[in-house]
């Protein structure tokens, strides 16, 4: 069944000759570039947005995996932060940030002669609350890997199968989900945030989020490491080191991290 998927997926970038990639370098928009670079060749460009949004070192990832695969790469800034309606935080959010991301990549393509720009939803992603995907569709992208039932766990294993490095690689969405609803997001507290978590990958726990509730930074690592982290860390230089980067309180969430545990509080924006 996942060579057969594989093998649709192959034949999609046949049918569109040329193809421009939303690439922001995780594992799933790794796999369309790789497949649309194997098959379409100089025909597919890969292009990353850069915005307070996303980490520094996301981006030389990104940079990196691109080099690895061979297909062309391009960096293009988007100016998110300056539509209030995204700053505010609302839950629809992720709409306002995949509009602007999509009427920046779609002149480009448009521009450039390309005749698709490509994302990397999954079919898992329809699964949850992604109000960016109504925004892709509504400006024309595509997501090959959702419309060919291509799950989170298969994108995993036909990127292992294709000796994509980044096979595991923890999913990192952007900077903005980790505020609560409603809270504005500005880019010192983006940057706080960003520095946090790479202060704990360094320490190596890189499947970790960092929460920012006001002043309060809120740790969330996999349940099954809160024991190991507790017992091995330095509580207090960690404390020290989160206050220089402008957090009053650091705490540990002792539930852990779940994926889409922001959009729990949705069913009370909805009464």
């Amino acid at each position: 069944m996942l060579e057969l998927k594989l093998e649709r997926l192959r034949h999609l970038f046949v049918e569109m000759e040329q193809a421009l990639i939303a690439y922001s370098g995780g594992i799933d928009s790794t796999l369309v570039a790789k497949i649309a670079y194997d098959v379409l060749g100089d025909r597919a460009l890969a292009v990353t947005a850069k915005s307070p949004s996303l980490l520094p070192e996301e981006l030389e990832d990104a940079i990196a995996q691109a080099q690895s695969i061979g297909i062309a790469h391009q960096i293009v800034e988007t100016h998110e932060m300056d539509n209030p309606n995204y700053s505010s935080n609302p839950i629809n959010r992720c709409y306002f940030c995949k509009s602007e991301l999509h009427d920046t990549l779609k002149p480009l393509a448009l521009k450039l002669g390309y005749h698709y720009v490509i994302d990397g939803v999954n079919a898992d992603d329809l699964q949850d609350y992604r109000p960016g995907i109504q925004a892709a569709k509504e400006r024309g992208a595509r997501s090959p890997l959702a419309e060919l039932g291509i799950t989170k766990m298969e994108v995993r294993e036909i990127a292992r199968s294709l000796g994509l490095s980044c096979w595991n690689k923890p999913a990192q969405p952007c900077l903005s989900s980790r505020f609560p609803y409603g809270e504005e997001i500005t880019i010192p507290k983006l940057n706080r945030v960003g520095r946090a978590e790479i202060y704990l990958r360094r320490l190596g726990y890189e499947n970790v989020r960092v929460r920012s509730i006001d002043d309060t930074a809120k740790i969330e690592l996999p349940a099954e490491r809160i024991q190991q982290f507790i017992a091995n860390v330095d509580l207090v230089a960690l404390t020290q080191t989160f206050r220089s980067f402008g957090f009053v309180y650091v705490t540990l969430d002792l539930e852990g991290y779940r994926s889409g545990k922001l959009n729990q509080v949705l069913p009370q924006f909805a009464n």
